[in-house]
């Protein structure tokens, strides 16, 4: 299984960036996918998740209104659009994909993780 993320760099605050990860190796329209970032020094957070099937999606309350969460299953690839970018936004992004049954915002809950894409925001 092989998550790539890409789309990942330097803005200033206020643009916008949209990350995609490319996944193969697994049945992707089966698993939910999750973006979660790490700041340096500070633990993994949970961004966003959408379910296999694209009707349900949840935000961390720290980007609700400014990211969006999406999946094309025929290109086996989810993406996650970012506006109204913020210097706290500043990260490595990751993707996941998980097979746990409801919404999942924990990382221990996800099978299977990408290399991570890194997006600075400047301020």
């Amino acid at each position: 299984v092989q998550l790539q993320a890409s789309g990942g760099g330097l803005v200033q605050a206020g643009g916008s960036l949209r990350l995609s990860c490319a996944a193969s190796g697994l049945t992707f329209s089966r698993y939910d996918m999750g973006w979660f970032r790490q700041a340096p020094g500070k633990e993994r957070e949970f961004v966003a998740v959408i379910n296999w099937s694209e009707t349900t999606i949840y935000y961390a309350d720290s980007v609700n209104g400014r990211f969006t969460i999406s999946r094309d299953n025929a290109k086996n690839t989810v993406y996650l659009q970012m506006n109204s970018l913020k210097p706290e936004d500043t990260a490595v992004y990751y993707c996941a994909a998980t097979n746990t049954v409801g919404l999942a915002t924990i990382s221990s809950l996800y099978n299977y993780w990408g290399q991570g894409t890194l997006v600075t925001v400047s301020s």
